[in-house]
C-alpha cells in the first residue's frame, strides 16, 4: 500500500473492522451453500442445487445470510447480482440491475444493453410500425389500388409483377395502420420482458461458459414476488431461451413460497428456514461485540428472543449493566431506542433518526435530513447495521425504520411535520432543477424527475395527509397513464405514507388502488376507481377519461375510446393530447378527414408535438395525400431529428408513392440512427425490390432476419424478390420456410403459388391458392391468380369462374379483367373478351397492359392491318420505359407485328433469355398460339417463333 495513497489503517482498527465483519451464526446455512459451490452442476450422481429459498421473519438474518453466500461464491470463482424491493417495480427494472451488477464484474452485457437501449429508444418515440404478418387487409388493398393508380400490365413476368405488387403495397400499408397500436404499446407488458428477457437469458449463457457459476439473488421476496413470481417461472420453464446448467438463484422472504404456482419445482426448491439465533450464536455475537457482563448478556437473550438483528442493535448499544437493557415495550422498538440512546455523539444520534424519515438515501439527502455534520458521517452511517443498499441509494432496515418513524410521529407531531416539509422543499427544488432542462411532455418518462416527484410526494403526504389526499390522487391519474411498473411506485409510495402516518383515508384510498392493480387491466382500472374521488378538478377529469381512452385503444375497443376522448375534450377542450388520441383513433378507423381535423386542433394547442406531426403526415398519407404526408413528416423531424420514427414514415411514403430512391435515401438515415430496426431494413428491401433491385432487396431483407429471425415477414418478402428475380425454386424455399414460422400466412401461401405458375408447376400452385383461400375465401388476387394458372393450364371455363369470383370481391382488379378477357377470347367467345378489356381500358385508359390486350383482340380477329399504327405506336414508345423482361417480351413482338427486320430468331432468344419461368413463357407461348392461326406474315413469324421456343423447351 504504500505510496499508493490508500487510506492507512492500525492494527487495532484492522481488527475492529473485521471483528465487525465477522459473521457470527448461521454456519450450517452458510457451509450448506457453499458445499453446493464445491459441486458439479452437471453431475447426474450427486447434482448441485439450483434454486434456494431462505425465508423466516423479519430482522432474523436474511438480508446478512444472503451477503455471506454472495461472498462465498464470488470465492467459488462466480459472478453475481442481487435485487431487493428498492430495486423493483417491474421486470424491467429487475433485468437492468441485476445486469448493471454483472457487468461490473464480468465486463459489458452488450447484447442486453443493445436490447435495453431499442426499448428505451421505442418508449421515447412512443411508436415503431411493425410489419404485419399475413396477408393485406381488404381496405388496404382498394386503398393501395386508389394510391398507387394505374398499375402497368405488361404480358408476361409483368403481369405477375402488376398482380403481387398491390398486394405487397397493401401489406406496407397495413404495417403503417398499426403504427397506431405500437404508438402507444402497453409498456412493461410481456412482449416487452419477453425480449429483455431472451437477451438476459443470453447474457447468462455468454457467462456461463467462461464463468464456473452465476449466481442471482432476489432478497425481500415477499415484496418483490408480486412483480417477478411469474416471471421467474416462466424464466425457469425457460421460455426465453434455454437457462444454463450453472446459473444458481437464491429467494429470501418471509413467506413459504405459493404451493400452487410452484407445484412443479416443488421438488426442486432447497428450502431454507430460519429460525432466531440460539443462545449459544447469541452469545457469541455478544462476545465478539464485547458485550461479556453475565447480567446483560441475560437481558439481551430475554429482550432480543435471539432476533438477529435486535441482538446486533443491542450490543452495539454497549449497554454497561442489565438495567440498560429494559425488558418493556415493543422488543423491536425498545431495541433501537436502546440503541440510539446509546450513541454517545449527539449529532450522530439525531443524524440517525432524522435519516429514518426519507424512504431512500443517498449522500445528498442525508444532508437535506441531517443538515450540515463533520466529515465521515455518512460513512459512518452506511457501515451500520441496519443500513444496506447498492448503487447510489441506501436505505433502513424496515424494522429499525418502522420503530423509529413510530417514535418519531408520536413523540413529536410538529417536529415530524416540519422535518417532512424541510425533505418536500429540498426535493422540490431538484425536481424543479430537472424541469429546466426537460419538456414537459417527457417528464414523467424521466426516472430522476419521477424519483423526486415521488419522494416530494411522500414527504408532503407525511406532513399533511389531510389536505394533500386529492393533490396526490391528481399524481396517481396521470401515473395510470404510465406503464404499470410507474403507477405502481406512486401507489407504493401512497401505501408507505399510509402505513407511516395511519392516516385513515389514505389507507382506505391505498386499499381500494392496491386491489385495482391486481387485475389484468391495471391502469384502467385504478382510473375508473380515482374517478369516484369527489374533489378531483374537471382538468384531471380530462385526464382520466384521456388515459383510458388510450387504454381502451389500445385493447382494440375503438368505439369505447373515443366517447372516453369524447368526455375528456368536454371536461377540458385545451386537452391537447385528447384531441391527439381522438384523431389517432380516427386514423385507425380510415375517417382520415376526421382524424386530420383532431390532430390539426392537437398541434394549434401545442405545435411542439413532433409526434402528432407525423401522426397527421400518416393519416395524409393513408388517405392518399402523398405530399401533404411528407410535409407534415418533414416538419415532425425538423422538430426532432434524432427521431428515426417520421424518417422511417417518410420512406414509407415515398416508397408507396413509387418514389423508390427517395425511400431508400430515408430508410438508410433511419437506419444510421438506429440500427436495429429490422423492419426498416425490410422495407429498404422491398423498395429495391419495387424499383427492380433484387440482389439489394434480396441483402436487406437477409439482414432484417439476421436482426429477427423469428419474423415470418421478411423471409416471405425474400421469396418474393427471388420471386421476380425469375428464381423460383430459392422463392419457394424462402415462402415454406415463411410459412413454418407461420403456417396462417395466406400471403405467403398465395405467393408460393404464384412461383409454383411462374414455374409452369401449375397443379402446385392451385393447392397452394386453394390453400390460402381457405384461410381467407375473400383474398381476391388469390382467386384471380388461382383463375390465371388454369388458363394457362387450357382450363379456360375454370379460369373465367375464378377470375369473375375474384372481380366480384374487388371490382377494382383491372388485371382480373385483362385476364378474363384473354380466357374468353382463347375459349372463343369473342363478345365476352370484348366487353371485358373494353371495361378494362376506361377503368385505366393509359394502361400499357389494357391497351395490349385490346389490340390482341383485334388481331386475331383478323383487323391487324387496320390497328398496325396503333401497335407500332404502343410498342414504340413502351419498349424504352419497362425493365428487361418486359422490355424483352415487347421487343419480340416488335419483330413479329411491325419490325421483322429486327430478327424473330433473335427477338425470341433474348424473350427466352429474360423469361426463366415455364409459367412465364406458357403465357407468351399462349399469345403466339393465337398469332400462328393467322394468315399471312404475321402468322408464319408466330409459327416461327413457337417453332423456336418449342426446340429450346425440348
Amino acid at each position: 500500500m504504500s505510496g499508493s495513497g490508500a487510506q492507512r489503517l492500525s492494527r487495532g482498527a484492522l481488527i475492529r473492522q473485521r471483528a465487525k465483519a465477522r459473521f457470527v451464526g448461521r454456519r450450517a446455512q452458510l457451509a450448506l451453500f457453499s458445499e453446493n459451490l464445491s459441486k458439479d452442476p452437471l453431475s447426474e450422481e450427486d447434482p448441485a442445487d439450483f434454486l434456494f429459498h431462505v425465508r423466516g421473519v423479519g430482522g432474523v438474518g436474511k438480508s446478512t445470510l444472503l451477503r455471506q453466500w454472495q461472498e462465498a461464491a464470488r470465492r467459488a470463482d462466480a459472478v453475481t447480482a442481487v435485487v431487493d424491493e428498492n430495486d423493483v417495480h417491474g421486470v424491467q427494472q429487475a433485468l437492468v440491475e441485476l445486469a448493471r451488477q454483472l457487468a461490473e464484474q464480468a465486463g459489458p452485457c452488450k447484447e442486453f444493453d443493445k436490447a435495453v437501449e431499442q426499448l428505451r429508444r421505442e418508449q421515447a418515440a412512443q411508436a415503431e410500425p411493425m410489419p404485419v404478418e399475413g396477408e393485406a387487409s381488404v381496405s388496404s388493398r382498394v386503398m393501395t389500388q386508389a394510391a398507387l393508380g394505374a398499375v402497368s400490365l405488361i404480358p408476361g413476368a409483368g403481369v405477375v409483377t402488376a398482380m403481387a405488387n398491390p398486394d405487397a403495397a397493401a401489406q406496407g400499408l397495413d404495417r403503417l395502420r398499426s403504427a397506431s397500436r405500437s404508438r402507444a404499446p402497453k409498456r412493461g407488458g410481456r412482449g416487452d420482458e419477453a425480449g429483455l428477457s431472451r437477451a438476459f437469458v443470453g447474457e447468462l449463457e455468454r457467462l456461463c461458459r467462461r464463468q464456473r457459476w452465476v449466481v442471482l439473488f432476489f432478497d425481500t421476496w415477499e415484496q418483490t414476488a408480486q412483480y417477478l413470481d411469474g416471471w421467474l417461472l416462466r424464466l425457469l420453464g425457460e421460455e426465453f431461451g434455454p437457462v444454463p446448467a450453472n446459473v444458481i438463484v437464491v429467494l429470501a422472504g418471509r413467506d413459504r413460497l405459493s404451493e400452487r404456482e410452484w407445484a412443479l419445482l416443488r421438488d426442486q426448491v432447497a428450502d431454507v428456514p430460519l429460525e432466531v439465533f440460539t443462545e449459544g450464536e447469541t452469545r457469541a455475537l455478544l462476545s465478539s461485540r464485547g458485550v461479556v457482563d453475565p447480567g446483560v448478556v441475560e437481558a439481551v437473550l430475554q429482550l432480543s428472543m435471539g432476533l438477529p438483528l435486535l441482538v446486533e442493535l443491542l450490543a452495539l448499544a454497549r449497554p454497561r449493566t442489565a438495567e440498560d437493557v429494559d425488558v418493556g415495550g415493543n422488543l423491536a422498538d425498545v431495541a433501537v431506542e436502546r440503541f440510539v440512546q446509546w450513541i454517545t455523539d449527539p449529532e450522530k444520534r439525531e443524524a440517525v433518526r432524522a435519516c429514518a424519515l426519507p424512504l431512500q438515501l443517498n449522500e445528498d439527502v442525508f444532508t437535506a435530513a441531517a443538515g450540515p455534520s463533520e466529515a465521515g458521517m455518512w460513512e459512518w452511517l452506511c457501515g451500520q447495521p441496519y443500513v444496506s443498499g447498492r448503487g447510489d441509494f441506501k436505505h433502513y432496515h424496515a424494522v429499525v425504520r418502522a420503530s423509529m418513524i413510530r417514535q418519531h410521529h408520536a413523540h413529536s407531531p410538529q417536529g415530524w411535520a416540519a422535518a417532512h416539509l424541510r425533505l418536500v422543499d429540498t426535493h422540490a427544488t431538484w425536481r424543479t432543477a430537472v424541469e429546466e432542462r426537460l419538456p414537459e411532455r417527457l417528464r414523467w418518462k424521466d426516472s430522476e424527475w419521477r424519483r423526486h416527484h415521488l419522494d416530494e410526494t411522500y414527504h408532503r403526504l407525511c406532513a399533511q395527509p389531510g389536505t394533500q389526499l386529492t393533490t396526490t390522487l391528481e399524481q396517481v391519474v396521470h401515473a395510470a397513464g404510465q406503464e404499470t411498473a410507474v403507477l405502481r411506485q406512486w401507489i407504493e409510495t401512497l401505501e408507505q405514507a399510509g402505513q407511516d402516518t395511519t392516516d385513515p383515508a389514505l389507507l382506505t384510498w391505498t386499499e381500494r388502488l392496491r386491489g385495482a392493480l391486481s387485475g389484468t387491466e391495471p391502469g384502467l382500472t385504478c382510473l375508473g376507481v380515482l374517478l369516484s374521488h369527489s374533489q378531483l378538478s374537471s382538468e384531471s377529469r380530462s385526464w382520466v377519461y384521456t388515459y383510458r381512452g388510450i387504454h381502451l385503444y389500445r385493447g382494440d375497443q375503438d368505439v369505447e375510446a373515443l366517447a372516453e376522448f369524447d368526455r375528456a375534450i368536454a371536461h377540458n377542450s385545451r386537452n391537447a393530447l385528447a384531441w391527439a388520441h381522438r384523431g389517432e383513433v380516427h386514423r385507425f378507423l380510415g375517417t382520415y378527414d376526421q382524424a386530420v381535423a383532431d390532430l390539426t386542433a392537437a398541434l394549434e394547442l401545442d405545435p411542439t408535438l413532433a409526434w402528432v406531426l407525423g401522426s397527421r403526415g400518416q393519416a395524409h398519407r393513408q388517405a392518399g395525400r402523398y405530399d401533404q404526408a411528407i410535409t407534415d413528416l418533414t416538419a415532425a423531424l425538423e422538430l426532432d431529428p434524432t427521431d428515426a420514427w417520421p424518417l422511417t414514415q417518410r420512406g414509407e411514403t415515398h416508397r408507396l408513392a413509387g418514389r423508390y430512391d427517395q425511400a431508400i435515401t430515408d430508410y438508410t438515415a433511419a437506419l444510421e440512427l438506429n440500427p436495429t430496426l429490422a423492419w426498416v431494413l425490410g422495407s429498404r428491401g422491398q423498395a429495391h425490390r419495387q424499383a427492380g433491385r433484387y440482389d439489394q432487396a434480396t441483402t436487406d431483407l437477409t439482414g432484417a432476419l439476421e436482426l429477427d429471425p423469428t419474423d415470418a415477414w421478411p423471409l416471405a418478402s425474400r421469396g418474393e424478390a427471388h420471386r421476380q428475380a425469375g428464381r423460383y425454386d430459392q422463392a419457394i424455399t424462402d415462402y415454406t420456410a415463411a410459412l413454418e414460422l407461420n403456417p396462417t400466412y395466406a400471403w405467403a401461401l398465395g405467393s408460393r403459388g404464384e412461383a409454383h405458375r411462374q414455374a409452369g408447376r401449375y397443379d402446385q400452385a392451385i393447392t397452394d391458392y386453394t390453400a390460402a383461400l381457405e384461410l381467407n375465401p375473400t383474398y381476391a388476387w388469390v382467386l384471380g391468380s388461382r383463375g390465371q394458372a388454369h388458363q394457362q393450364a387450357g382450363r379456360y371455363n375454370e379460369a373465367i369462374t375464378d377470375l369473375t369470383a375474384a372481380l366480384e370481391l374487388d371490382p377494382t382488379l383491372d388485371w382480373a379483367l385483362a385476364f378474363r378477357s384473354q380466357a374468353h377470347r382463347q375459349a372463343g367467345h369473342r363478345e365476352e373478351a370484348r366487353m371485358d378489356v373494353e371495361q378494362a381500358v376506361d377503368m385505366h385508359p393509359d394502361d400499357l397492359g389494357c391497351a395490349f390486350e385490346k389490340l390482341m383482340l383485334e388481331t386475331v380477329e383478323g383487323r391487324f392491318e387496320t390497328f398496325r399504327e396503333q401497335w407500332c405506336q404502343l410498342l414504340t414508345s413502351s419498349v424504352s420505359s419497362q425493365d428487361e423482361p418486359e422490355a424483352s417480351f415487347l421487343r419480340l413482338f416488335q419483330a413479329l407485328l411491325i419490325e421483322p427486320e429486327n430478327g424473330v430468331p433473335e427477338a425470341t432468344a433474348g424473350m427466352l433469355a429474360t423469361h426463366p419461368g415455364a409459367g412465364d413463357i406458357a403465357e407468351v407461348v399462349g399469345y403466339l398460339t393465337e398469332l400462328a392461326l393467322l394468315e399471312g406474315e404475321v402468322g408464319e413469324r408466330a409459327r416461327q417463333s413457337h417453332g423456336l421456343i418449342a426446340g429450346r423447351l425440348l
